[in-house]
C-alpha cells in the first residue's frame, strides 16, 4: 500500500468505525440497557406486536398490512438505516484483505469469528441483511456470514437479559444452548456445502476487488453502493413485511388452550415462525402474550428458536449473496430447531 492509500485507508476504518460504535451506541446499547431494567421490574418489554393482547390476528386486509408494517417499520427504521449504511461501507471503506483475513476462509475459525462478531450488533435479521450483504461482496466465506447473520439474533445479549427476567431462565437457557448450536453449527455446514470451484471463483473475485481499489474513491464508491443497496433492498423488503401483515391471521390462528404440544402444532408454528419478521427481541413478549391465553409450551418454544433468526424478508434481501442451496438448507434446519426447541420445552416440563 502506497503512502498515499494509507492516509485514505485510515480515513475510511475510522469512519466506518465511528458509524459502528455511535450508531449501535443510539440504536441498540443504550436503550436495551435501560429496557433490561424495564424487563427486571415489571417482567414485561411491552406488548405483542403480532396481536397485542387479542386472542387472534386481525382478518387479512389492507389495513391489517398497514398497520403491522407502520408497527414493525417505526420500531426498526433506525437500525436498517444503520444497516444500509454499514453494509455499503463494508464494501467501500474497510480494505477487502481485512474481510478475508478475518471471515474469508473455510474454516471453523472463520465461522466462530463471524458468530463473535455479531453479538455487539444485536439487529433483527432484516436489518443484519445488508451487513451480511456487504459482507458476502467483499468475500467473507458463507458459513461466517451465516454466523454473523443469525447470531445477531438467537444470540443476542440484550434479548436473551429480557427472556430471562420476562418469560425465565429456563427459557433463556434452552435459547442459548441451541443458538449456540445453530450459529455455529449452520456456519459450519454451511462452508462445507461451497464446492472448490465456487471458493476458488471467490478468491479470484476478491483479487479483482484489491487489484480495481481505485485510491481516493472510497467515499464516492461509497455513496454509490448505499444508493443501489437502497434501491435493490428496501422494496422489496417493504412489500414482503405488507404481505406478511396482512397474513398474520393466516401463519397464526386463534391462539388458546387448543394449541396444546402435538407434534402438529409444534411443527406448525416452527414454520409460521421461521417464515414471519418481527423487530428485535419481538419473540419475548409474543410467546409471552401467547403463553398468557393458555397456549402450550411447545409451540412456544417452536417460536423461541424460529421467530428471530429468518424470515421471507430476510432471505430475499440474501438472495443474491449466497447459492439457493445454502438458503434453502439454513430454512429448513431454523425449522428442525424450532422443533427441537418445542419437543425440549415439553419433555423439560416448561
Amino acid at each position: 500500500m502506497s503512502t498515499i492509500r494509507q492516509p485514505r485507508f485510515a480515513l475510511g476504518i475510522v469512519t466506518f468505525v465511528l458509524i459502528a460504535v455511535i450508531g449501535l451506541f443510539y440504536v441498540k446499547w443504550f436503550p436495551y440497557y435501560n429496557r433490561a431494567f424495564v424487563a427486571a421490574s415489571q417482567h414485561s418489554i411491552g406488548k405483542s406486536i403480532l396481536m397485542g393482547t387479542a386472542a387472534s390476528a386481525p382478518a387479512p386486509s389492507w389495513q391489517a398490512a398497514l398497520d403491522y408494517a407502520l408497527a414493525y417499520g417505526k420500531a426498526i427504521w433506525q437500525a436498517m438505516v444503520l444497516g444500509l449504511l454499514l453494509g455499503s461501507a463494508v464494501q467501500a471503506l474497510i480494505p477487502p484483505q481485512w474481510v478475508a483475513r478475518a471471515l474469508g476462509r473455510s474454516d471453523f475459525g472463520s465461522v466462530v469469528n463471524g458468530g463473535l462478531m455479531s453479538l455487539p450488533g444485536m439487529m433483527c435479521t432484516c436489518c443484519a441483511a445488508p451487513v451480511v450483504a456487504g459482507l458476502r461482496a467483499r468475500q467473507a466465506a458463507p458459513g461466517a456470514a451465516i454466523a454473523f447473520w443469525l447470531g445477531n439474533t438467537v444470540l443476542n445479549p440484550a434479548a436473551l437479559v429480557f427472556m430471562g427476567f420476562v418469560l425465565g431462565w429456563q427459557w433463556m437457557g434452552l435459547r442459548l444452548a441451541l443458538g449456540v448450536l445453530m450459529v455455529f453449527g449452520l456456519g459450519y455446514a454451511a462452508n462445507r456445502m461451497v464446492t472448490p470451484k465456487e471458493a476458488e471463483a471467490s478468491r479470484d473475485a476478491l483479487r479483482q476487488m484489491i487489484d480495481e481499489d481505485a485510491p481516493g474513491s472510497a467515499f464516492s464508491r461509497w455513496l454509490k453502493i448505499l444508493g443501489r443497496m437502497t434501491l435493490r433492498l428496501v422494496p422489496e423488503y417493504i412489500v414482503l413485511v405488507l404481505l406478511l401483515g396482512a397474513a398474520r391471521a393466516w401463519l397464526f390462528p386463534h391462539i388458546g388452550p387448543d394449541v396444546d404440544n402435538s407434534l402438529l402444532w409444534i411443527v406448525a408454528f416452527a414454520v409460521a415462525g421461521m417464515l414471519f419478521v418481527i423487530p428485535t427481541a419481538g419473540e419475548v413478549p409474543i410467546i409471552q402474550a401467547m403463553l398468557s391465553l393458555g397456549m402450550a409450551a411447545g409451540p412456544a418454544g417452536a417460536l423461541l428458536m424460529t421467530l428471530p433468526p429468518i424470515s421471507v424478508p430476510s432471505l430475499a434481501m440474501l438472495g443474491k449473496s449466497f447459492p439457493r442451496r445454502v438458503l434453502a438448507f439454513v430454512s429448513v434446519s431454523v425449522v428442525g430447531f424450532g422443533i427441537v426447541a418445542g419437543l425440549l420445552a415439553v419433555a423439560l416440563g416448561f
